[in-house]
């Protein structure tokens, strides 16, 4: 397991977190893989589904056996039950869709890297008294970038990664980036269920890459 710095360092250096989940098994490799072979070194995998916990297992044998240097977290964890589950097989770090008390002291109790999803100002300040330091602004699309512009100032110990609804394209992002985040979750918008009905590995490797690739001009210019 890496520790907080190790993860936030990461997932700032990429300034993306892809994150996604599907049912099958195969299906999950092999997006992994794709993501992967883009230079991605640090993804999230969503508890969605009755067969996450054993897909997460499979993605981190296959990590452990491939992919040297990266770091794998469980998203959508809403208990310190399910975060124990994941941590047991091998998660990396947390990612929650609200900020739960209780799991942030359990992270930050045992060193583990902890993002919750935050809202308002009353969330995030009672993320930031927990110990928090890496917010995740759920869902961006509905929170907008002005809301992190009017914020940002109020907050400036903290790394921001809008999560939901982020796009592609180099306006979407930018905004974002001006605005002030760190870093953003991309699940959908990169990860689409019809690329993996599909089956379009190449796409999703291509699409990857080239968000990275924006980024670092992004925050380079």
């Amino acid at each position: 397991m890496k520790n907080i710095q190790q993860v936030t360092d990461t997932i700032i250096r990429q300034g993306l977190l892809p994150l996604y989940f599907n049912s099958d098994k195969d299906i999950s490799i092999e997006v992994l893989r794709a993501l992967y072979r883009a230079g991605i070194k640090a993804v999230e995998y969503t508890h969605r589904g009755e067969s996450a916990l054993n897909n997460f297992k499979a993605l981190i044998e296959v990590r452990n056996r491939e992919m040297p240097g990266l770091i794998i977290g469980i998203g959508t964890i809403k208990n310190v039950s399910q975060a124990k589950e994941y941590l047991q097989i091998g998660a990396d770090f947390l990612i929650s869709p609200g900020f739960i008390h209780e799991l942030s002291h359990f992270a930050l109790s045992n060193s583990i890297f902890y993002s919750p999803g935050c809202m308002t100002p009353t969330e995030i300040i009672a993320a930031e008294t927990a110990g928090i330091h890496f917010i995740k602004l759920f869902p961006g699309n509905s929170i907008g970038e002005d809301f992190l512009k009017s914020i940002k100032d109020v907050f400036p110990n903290l790394y921001f990664m809008p999560t939901g609804g982020v796009d592609t394209t180099r306006d979407n992002i930018e905004g974002w980036f001006n605005a002030g985040v760190s870093a953003v979750g991309m699940g959908s918008k990169l990860i689409s269920k019809q690329l993996m009905a599909d089956k379009d590995y190449v796409t999703i490797e291509s699409q990857t890459k080239a968000v990275l690739s924006l980024i670092q001009i992004i925050k380079n210019r």
